[in-house]
């Protein structure tokens, strides 16, 4: 089975400040990947992500303010922006080792060389 089947509930929204690169990797894996306009308030961006259950991804940590009633999940990026193939790496290596249902509520904040998961308040 494709690491997409294991997780193929998981549904990602990314913030318009992430690297292409990384929509084009979820894409090719099989994810249910979206991003949305820019300009979009912060409180709109959560809402869709709780009302569509997606993970939203971001390098903001604005989005670390919502709580799990205002947001579905959270990944907030803290691999620097140059660093697109950490990115892939980094991201690829946290859909192995978390199960979808494991994202629901959570703020997964993701470095180049491990990842940290909490639950959100």
């Amino acid at each position: 089975m494709s690491l997409s089947e294991l997780n193929s509930k998981i549904k990602f929204l990314l913030d318009e400040n992430v690297k292409k690169r990384l929509l084009i990797f979820l894409d090719s894996e099989g994810y249910d990947v979206v991003t949305k306009p820019k300009g979009l308030s912060n409180g709109k961006l959560a809402s869709f992500s709780k009302s569509k259950e997606r993970v939203f991804v971001s390098n903001d940590n604005d989005f670390i303010k919502f709580d799990k009633e205002k947001i579905f999940s959270f990944i907030w990026l803290k691999i620097p922006q140059d660093r697109e193939d950490s990115l892939i790496e980094s991201f690829s290596k946290l859909l192995k080792e978390i199960n979808s249902k494991d994202f629901k509520g959570k703020l997964i904040i993701l470095y180049e060389d491990k990842f940290e998961i909490s639950e959100l308040e």
